[in-house]
């Protein structure tokens, strides 16, 4: 079937699908695989051979397993050389020989064709942002494996989990996360400085409009690194992270509410951090007039602070030791 007839059939067969998430932890011998998620149900009636990912990172979790997928998505934010991929990513291909997968461009959306012009036996995407909609055209092409619970409130350990339990590996997916838990405990320990803080994650500002703060919850995997390396959030954050909701927001009028904030990690440089100074309500919060900031910026280390299973050790040292030099500044 051609890749016309074959998308035309896909959004004629969309059949709705229900459930909560499980997982029936199951070798790559003992198929079939049943994996329960968001939208459903997805078995697989054996180890799949090919393997396909969308959106942001899931092909980290076959790669780490030695397993290189026929398609991946390419990479946006973060991607300073333009070539489609991080660079932790490049490493691993390069160290199992194999070549770029078919990169898929998302930036309109999941590319429906080329995912099926791939031809995969399974579709990676436990961490991702699918609508109903993506999830049963995709189903249409292989089994999908979606997220648990809300869009982008997956953690780096539920990825590998689900993504792994998809591959019939999750054993070897258990053994990743060991070993990943493992690196960021000692990395941890080098900064003792970091235990106990209470830190937040803002997403990007507009230098040029700072009447409303938006954040991460408790429920996104950058913040859920914080508590990984034995820091706390504050309040305003905890009481935002109802519902399964990834991010909230505030009007700077109410900015006294981040009082107990230690340090601030966001996206931006010297020109953000001076708006965020001269602001007569951001000038209010502590954590700026001590400057006990992260600013990070587009680049694979901006980046990797979504902690993914191979951006994880790439960029470790780096960020703790940025995490710890705000901490400094805090107390």
């Amino acid at each position: 079937m051609s890749l016309a007839p074959r998308i035309a059939f896909i959004i004629a067969c969309l059949a709705p699908v229900t459930g909560m998430m499980s997982v029936e932890r199951a070798a790559a011998q003992n198929a079939p695989i049943t994996i329960q998620h968001a939208f459903g149900e997805t078995v697989l009636p054996q180890a799949p051979k090919r393997v396909a990912t969308v959106a942001w990172a899931n092909q980290e979790v076959p790669l780490a397993l030695g397993i290189v997928p026929v398609g991946m998505a390419r990479a946006g934010f973060g991607d300073d050389d333009g070539d489609g991929i991080m660079p932790w990513v490049a490493e691993k291909l390069d160290a199992l020989g194999a070549d770029t997968p078919v990169l898929f461009d998302e930036g309109d959306g999941i590319d429906f064709e080329a995912v099926a012009a791939t031809e995969p036996d399974v579709i990676l995407a436990a961490y991702s942002g699918l609508s109903r909609e993506d999830y049963d055209m995709l189903s249409k092409i292989a089994p999908v494996i979606a997220y648990p619970r809300q869009p982008w409130t997956t953690t780096w350990r539920e990825m590998i989990q689900l993504n792994s339990a998809g591959l019939g590996l999750a054993a070897e997916g258990d053994a990743l996360i060991a070993q990943m838990e493992a690196e960021i405990k000692t990395a941890a320990e080098a900064h003792p400085e970091l235990a106990g803080k209470s830190a937040m994650f803002v997403t990007h500002l507009d230098p040029t409009d700072l009447s409303t703060v938006n954040f991460y919850t408790d429920n996104d995997a950058r913040v859920q690194f914080f508590h990984d390396i034995g820091m706390a959030s504050p309040q305003a954050v905890l009481d935002a992270s109802t519902e399964g909701k990834y991010s909230g927001k505030i009007s700077a009028e109410r900015i006294d509410l981040f009082d107990d904030v230690d340090i601030v990690v966001t996206y931006g440089g010297a020109k953000l951090l001076e708006s965020l100074k001269a602001s007569a309500l951001t000038a209010r919060m502590p954590a700026v007039a001590r400057e006990s900031i992260v600013m990070l910026p587009n680049n694979p280390l901006g980046s990797g602070a979504s902690p993914t299973p191979l951006a994880i050790s790439w960029v470790l040292e780096d960020y703790t030791a940025l995490l710890a030099e705000a901490v400094r500044k805090a107390q």
